[in-house]
Parts: structure tokens; sequence; C-alpha cells
């Protein structure tokens, strides 16, 4: 019969099939992807299945699932109900009545994270790249028990490496060294098998971090990141911040050529608050390896071994705080970070004071910020002046308008410096520093270390770093900002169109 006849040709029929396809794709995509997803992200997801049919559902079968598979939340929740009994910190909860407002929020974050605020914490800010890596050097020099080191990107080069010749004396003098880094992070670094080899030259333990190893069984979404950073020595004095264990070039020709370098801020802990962030890696370590380490309880000591003299960068010792770890990331349910910063920032009575490398916000913390602006708050946000990842960089810059019309103060850090710290203050009393930046990604995909603390001597010694930042930067003029160039503004919307798709 003449193809033109009314029976359907081969092609006719697999453009049929291929539409009724498409339409079951859609409609799947709607009625799964909208599941326990936040509006905007599924919406983009769904624009995305349907207007770039198949390769959008691909797209979403790789790196749609925001959660890491089931049999590592059950780790996660196993761990979780040992915490508190293994670091025997319940001794230790804290008791406060201001600000008020903070209880409930304390609740919640042991509630989502399973770790209590306790007391009896002492404090030091290090502003400096090298002055925190020696100060690590100094609590590891010291080590009788066991060193515990965390980073997503932990490389052994010529600034960090006097670091790792204290883990091999550590391990000489028979402590137990163990160390855990982002598997894929790594991969994109230089040195990467000189690090490996020696760490096994020195003898220490070490395991990759969510590592994507599919004929090994080892499967997850590819984008998700181990991003915290952390040391514990002894359970006694612990790091936590922004700074990864590596040349603060990042070594990448890029950024050498550009002459980038990052500032970091991190934060050296002594008293209880130890055994959580401790807590923090024994979770991580049987999550990577099956093997369930017993965590030392915290004992009262009249003086620390680990006791040093400030430095050059770095703050005073702050005693007697109150303070609380947070973990997050896909292995909870929940998305603990985000609703912390939320509910800090919907409290606040005075000021915010926010210092973000990558500020790519949520619906929600978005809203926190213009609403703490809106009023009549004293709200700051500290930036780059400088990015090292351009679609962050353009997407975090189609916020500031919304910003700057509340009357939110953006004041850009100068380059070539990338400011990389990570860390808010709120009113006179309540802090917050770690490893979470305030975007979608740290909300969702990585998985982030925070610490609430609560009182007014931190705060301070937090104010004169913010201070130190202002000093130093341009402020954003809200009244030049809507008239930059339109490319930059359409770099802005397209770079934003992107920060949905988590």
């Amino acid at each position: 019969m003449d193809s033109r006849g009314s029976v359907l040709s081969t092609a006719d029929i697999t453009g049929v099939v291929l539409l009724i396809l498409h339409l079951i794709i859609g409609i799947t995509a709607a009625i799964v992807i909208s599941a326990r997803r936040k509006p905007a992200t599924a919406i983009a997801w769904i624009m995305a299945i349907i207007f770039i049919p198949y390769l959008g559902a691909i797209a979403f079968f790789l790196i749609g699932f925001g959660r890491l598979p089931r049999h590592r939340r059950e780790k996660q929740l196993k761990v979780n109900e040992l915490m508190h009994a293994a670091s025997g910190i319940n001794a230790h909860r804290a008791r406060f009545d201001s600000p008020q407002w903070l209880i409930p929020t304390v609740a919640m974050n042991e509630k989502l994270g399973a770790l209590a605020m306790v007391s009896g914490t002492s404090a030091t800010l290090i502003g400096g790249y090298k002055q925190s890596l020696a100060s690590m050097v100094r609590s590891v020099d010291k080590a009788r028990s066991f060193v515990h080191v965390e980073f997503y990107i932990l490389v052994n080069d010529e600034t960090t490496g006097e670091l790792f010749a204290a883990l091999g004396r550590a391990v000489a003098r028979g402590v137990q060294v163990r160390v855990l880094f982002d598997h894929l992070a790594s991969l994109t670094l230089p040195r990467r098998k000189e690090t490996i080899e020696e760490l096994d030259r020195f003898g220490v333990q070490w395991q990759h971090m969510l590592p994507l190893k599919p004929l090994k069984g080892h499967w997850r979404r590819p984008d998700f990141r181990n991003h915290r950073k952390l040391l514990i020595v002894d359970g006694e004095v612990g790091f936590t911040g922004s700074q990864n264990l590596i040349d603060s070039t990042y070594l990448k020709p890029g950024n050498l050529r550009r002459g980038l370098h990052w500032k970091e801020l991190m934060v050296r802990l002594e008293g209880p608050i130890v055994s959580e962030l401790d807590a923090v890696f024994l979770t991580d370590w049987y999550s990577e390896t099956g093997e369930l380490l017993e965590g030392e309880k915290y004992r009262a000591r009249q003086a620390s071994i680990h006791h040093e003299t400030p430095s050059e960068h770095q703050s005073r010792t702050v005693h007697e705080l109150d303070a609380q770890v947070i973990p997050s990331g896909p292995s909870f349910e929940n998305d603990n970070n985000l609703k912390l910063f939320v509910s800090l920032i919907h409290s606040a009575q005075r000021r915010v004071s926010i210092t973000s490398p990558y500020f790519v916000p949520d619906e929600a913390t978005l809203q926190a910020i213009v609403t703490a602006a809106s009023r009549g708050l004293d709200v700051e946000l500290f930036v780059s002046e400088v990015a090292d990842q351009a679609m962050v960089y353009h997407a975090q810059r189609s916020y500031y308008t919304s910003l700057l019309s509340a009357g939110v103060k953006i004041y850009q850090y100068p380059s070539p410096t990338v400011l990389h710290s990570k860390h808010f203050s709120i009113d006179d009393q309540v802090a917050v520093i770690g490893s979470s930046n305030m975007d979608i990604r740290s909300f969702s995909l990585n998985m982030e270390v925070s610490l609430l603390v609560r009182g007014e001597g931190f705060v301070a010694e937090m104010r004169k770093v913010e201070d130190g930042y202002r000093n130093l930067s341009t402020p954003i003029d809200p009244k030049a900002w809507p008239h930059r160039p339109w490319r930059e503004k359409i770099l802005n919307s397209l770079a934003r169109l992107t920060s949905a798709l988590q």
C-alpha cells in the first residue's frame, strides 16, 4: 500500500511510541520527583525532563536523588543512638536561659543531629593559613593515644608537609592515627599518589570518604561530597572550620596564574565539645570501614597538656562557653544545617553578620535574611570579589539585588584573595563556624559539620574577624548595582537557573 495511505509507516509508529514514552516519563517524573522535594527543585527537574527528553531523565537518575543509599542512612541512625553514651557528654549538658530564643533551636539540633549542647568549652579562632597548620602540628606532636583527621581535601605538599611529618612521628610513638578524605575531590588534585604513598609509609590508617567505585559495589549520586574538616587529638583538643589540608593556592595552574590564594578561619577547641567532634569522625569511619570505634569519654582535667599561647592571627582563648556540634548531609533525613541557619536568622534581634564564599541560598534562607533586614536589623554579608568557580560566582550575584533592596550590606573581599571562611554571628551571644557554605549544595548534597557557640566573649572575638574583613572590603553600592552591564545580568540569571537542580 502507498505510504500515504491509512496504514501507519514504521517511522510514524516509532514517533507515536516515543511520544507516549515521553508522556509516561513526564507524568512519572511529576509524581516521583514531587515527593519530599522542595517545589522549586521539583519544578526544575520536571522542566528539564520535559524539555530535554531522555537526557533530562538520565541526568535525574544520575544526580537527582538527594539522600545516600538506605544502608548508609541506617548506619547513621545506628551511630546516632550510640553517640551520647560513647562520648560521655550527657554529664556536661549545658543549662542556660539567655538568650531564651536559642533554647528551642538547641533542642531541634539535638533531635536532628543527636548531639547536645555542652558547657565547659574553650575556643580560639585562628585566621592565618600557616598558623592554623602550625597549631595542629603542635597538638599532634603532644598526642599520646590517637589522632583523628578528616578533611574534604588532603594533600601532602610544601605547606602541609610538616603536619604529615607530625602524623608520622605520632605513629612512631605508638599513637593510633586514622585519616579520612573525600575520594572524588582527591582525584582532581595534584600529588594524589604521593600523598597516599606517604600515608602508607608512615603506617597511617586511611580511608576514602564516599568512594565512587561501581565495580566494587560503591555507587551513589556522583556529586555527593564529604566536605567536613576536623582534627581530634586524644579527645582533648579539636580543630574545625573552613580550611582544607592543602596549599592556600590549591596548587591549580589557573589559581597560580591568577595569583589566587585562600583565606580561612579555623577554631581550636578544648573541653567536652571535642568528644562531639570525635563522634562525627567515628560515624564517618564506621560508615566507610564498617569498624565501630569506641569513643573516648571526656574526662575533666585541671590543666590541658595541649594548652598553647596565642600567636599572631590567633584570637585570645575564650573559656566556659556552651557549644554544640551539628553534623548534616545526605546521610540524615533532614537538612540539619539549613534548619539551624534559618532558625537563628529568624531569631535575631539586632544583628546578623554572614561570611560565605559560595552564597547560593535556597528560598527559606533568602527570605530569612531579607526578612531580618526588613525588620530593621543590621544585616551584612561578606563575599569574595573574585571566585574560582564561574557558575557559582554568577549564581550568587543574582541574589544581590533582593538583598540590597532589603537593606543588606554586601562587602566584597579584595582580589586575589578568595575569602573561604564560613561563619556567621547573631546579636552578641551566638555564633556558628564550620565547613558549611550558605548554599544549596552545602544544605543538601555535602556532608558538613557546624559548631554552634553561645558566649559573648567568643562572639566578641568573631566580631574582630568581621571588622577586619570590613576594613579591607569594598561595599556594593545599592544604587549602582542595578546599572551593571547587561551581559553580567544575563549570566547571573542563567547561572541561577541551575542552582535548583539538586
